[in-house]
């Protein structure tokens, strides 16, 4: 299985946490990205995924103007069907929240 990685800009949100009451160290998250797919046949598709983030300050919750650009790894041949630069996705699960994807940086070139 090949490996897609994507810088992305995101927003996280906690269910029930105040708007900017919890911090998220530098380091790497499991998460679920939901994305809709690219040209036709419409459909949407959740990928499990990891995110990271190297920043040297926290990664907050929910405030609008608090984004943080991330990079997000999807081992999964369609993701270049629903993931490229200026697409919007979802965070689902525990670490929920929304984003778009910058750029694609990185694809790992074994074979499937």
């Amino acid at each position: 299985m090949r490996l897609f990685r994507f810088r992305a800009v995101v927003t996280i949100r906690l269910p029930g946490a105040p708007r900017s009451g919890r911090a998220y160290e530098s380091g790497a998250r499991n998460v679920t990205v939901h994305a809709r797919h690219i040209g036709p046949p419409p459909g949407d598709r959740y990928f499990p995924a990891a995110m990271t983030w190297e920043e040297p300050q926290d990664l907050w919750s929910g405030d609008k103007g608090d984004k943080a650009v991330v990079t997000i790894t999807v081992a999964d041949e369609d993701a270049l069907d629903y993931l490229a630069a200026g697409r919007p996705f979802t965070l689902c699960g525990s670490h929920s929240g929304h984003g778009v994807v910058t750029r694609q940086v990185y694809t790992d070139g074994s074979p499937s």
